[in-house]
Order: C-alpha cells, then structure tokens, then sequence
C-alpha cells in the first residue's frame, strides 16, 4: 500500500490557489452583476417590450396592415368586455379603411404608427425612415383627430437609427414581450394558450387582426386574463412618459 505524504508547503500551495480561485469567482461576479447594472440604466434606445409595475394590468395590442373584415367583430367584443385597446395601424392600410380607423378611434382605443408603407425600416436612410414617420402620423391625426405618440415597427424589425428617429418625432417606440403567434393562423385555443404561458404585470401583447382565428380567441383571451385577476389599459396608459429607464431587456422602470 502506498501512503502519499503531502509537505506543509504543499499544503499551502494548495491553500493559495484555492483561495486565488475564490477571488478570481467573486470578482467575476462582480464584474457580472455592475455589467448588467451599467447595461440596465444605458438601454435607452431600445423600445418597449413590457412595463415593470406592481399594477396586475396589461395592454392588448393590435398591428392592423392588411384586410379589415373583422375590425367589426373586434371592436364589439372589446366593448362588449369594456376593454380599450392600443391599434397600430399602417398609413396604406387607413387609405383603404377609412372608416374603419374612425370606428377603432371612435371607441376610444388607442392608435399607433404602424409605419406608412410597412417596409423593412431598417433598411431605408434617416431621412426615409423620418419621411415615412411624419406621413403616417399625419394620416393619423388628419382621420382620427389622435396626435399619434406611439410608433411600432413593420415586423417588429428595428435599428437604434430607427428608434431613435422615431424618438426625434416624438414617439415611444412599442414592441411586445407577449406573442400570440396568431399571424400564423394557430388555433384560438392555442393562441389562448401561449398568453396565458407568457403574461406579466406590464405586458404587451401582440395580436393582428385579419387572421383566421383572432376575433375567435379574443373573447375567451379577456375571460381568461380577467379571472386571472389582470385589467386592461391601452399602451398609452401603461408606458412611463418621463423619469424612466429601460433595462437590458427592453422592460421599462420608472426612476
């Protein structure tokens, strides 16, 4: 049998590199945590995802770009459950739905700039993209009488060019962080599903309307975040206006 004999200086050595060890750990962390910290209180550029509140409410959204069949059914199941809404609604899309965009405005939901001409934003200089704002908003207020605050990206595809021209207009630039997958026409009961997977305190939802089964899921959605104790508010509402800041993750808190 063999009896492994370990030397004092050995057991310091040992001992140093263990402590070594634990040190190179803590100030890995803390270099981590104050990375993130830095990371949270600079993501000023980034849009809206969710709002941090201890309020138990949420806001529905819908990106309205295509047909307009069900605008109807939508704004009579929304007042039907005294729900308002936040609309982002494309420039084109109001030209040929004029009336319509009234009735969403009439029901007092919440219209947003959807872009004029949903194209890859990104992809389009400064000076288009502020063009393409400034149209789109002007439609807005010219039909719906809304000075237009709130401005969504086609696709939900964004630069810190984009928001921050956006920014220049004078508009809070919304994403989600709650996506019903509706625009690939998954089932109601699915679409339910993936909302109630994924909701929060502060949490913007994404639904589309001209789908298949959205103005089918709406209601039993609303029934099912009332009992689970959410109320509802346009984004309007939800977002700070002022004395805020964004986190890494695009989650908005009030300073």
């Amino acid at each position: 049998m063999k009896i492994f004999v370990i030397k004092a200086k050995n057991v310091y050595s040992i001992f140093g590199l263990f402590v070594l060890s634990i040190t190179v750990l803590v100030f890995t962390s803390f270099l981590f945590t104050n990375a993130v910290q830095v990371l949270s209180q600079s993501s000023e550029t980034l849009p809206i995802y969710s709002v941090d509140t201890p309020d138990k409410k949420v806001s529905i959204t819908f990106d309205c770009a295509w047909g307009a069949s069900d605008i109807p059914i939508i704004l009579n199941t929304l007042k039907k459950e005294n729900v308002r809404a936040t609309f982002f609604l494309v420039g084109k899309w109001l030209d040929n739905y004029p009336n319509e965009a009234k009735a969403i405005a009439g029901g007092g939901h919440d219209i947003g700039n959807h872009s004029d001409a949903h194209l890859r934003m990104p992809q389009l200089s400064v000076k288009s993209i502020i063009n393409d704002i400034i149209i789109a908003n002007t439609k807005i207020e010219k039909l719906t009488g809304q000075k237009c605050i709130l401005f969504r990206a086609p696709y939900g595809d964004y630069d810190e060019r984009l928001v921050k021209a956006a920014m220049q207009q004078g508009q809070y630039t919304i994403q989600w962080d709650v996506d019903s997958l509706d625009w690939k026409n998954i089932s109601a009961e699915n679409i339910c599903e993936r909302v109630m997977g994924k909701v929060k305190n502060g949490s913007i939802i994404l639904l589309h309307n001209d789908t298949k089964y959205t103005s089918t899921a709406l209601p039993v959605l609303i029934k099912n975040l009332k009992q689970a104790g959410y109320s509802f508010v346009p984004v309007s509402e939800l977002i700070y206006r002022e004395k805020y800041y964004m986190d890494y993750k695009g989650r908005q808190h009030s300073k």
